[in-house]
């Protein structure tokens, strides 16, 4: 897990970046944490594992055998991107944006990237 911090770090260039986290969606709890800027990221981390858990459980009931790519809520100010990591489903990137000076595209598009990186 020696590179978390590492790969936080680089999402933090991204543009309009408020604050991300890397969470364990089993237990809610975040693996890692950057920025915020006032927000509490490990309540936002918390918060969101029930996002993730509530579309698994609906995916589930559908009988929809995929898996998320990301969840994006958008916030009149914000945007908040959810990723599961595609080798470790039950972990994923948490990550607040600004929606004024953010470039959503080239956000998931980073995100994507760094998760390649990422190894636990």
């Amino acid at each position: 897990m020696a590179n978390i911090t590492p790969t936080l770090e680089k999402i933090q260039n991204i543009d309009g970046f408020v604050g991300a986290a890397l969470v364990d969606s089993e237990s809610g709890m975040t693996l890692g944490l950057i920025g915020g800027n006032g927000m509490n990221l490990e309540v936002a981390a918390a918060g969101n594992t029930e996002v993730v858990r509530a579309k698994r459980k609906t995916m589930k009931n559908l009988n929809l055998r995929d898996e998320i790519e990301d969840i994006l809520i958008t916030l009149t100010k914000q945007y908040h991107l959810i990723r599961p990591m595609r080798s470790r489903p039950g972990v994923f990137f948490y990550v607040a944006l600004d929606r004024s000076r953010a470039n959503l595209a080239m956000a998931r598009m980073t995100l994507a990237d760094v998760e390649k990186e990422l190894t636990l």
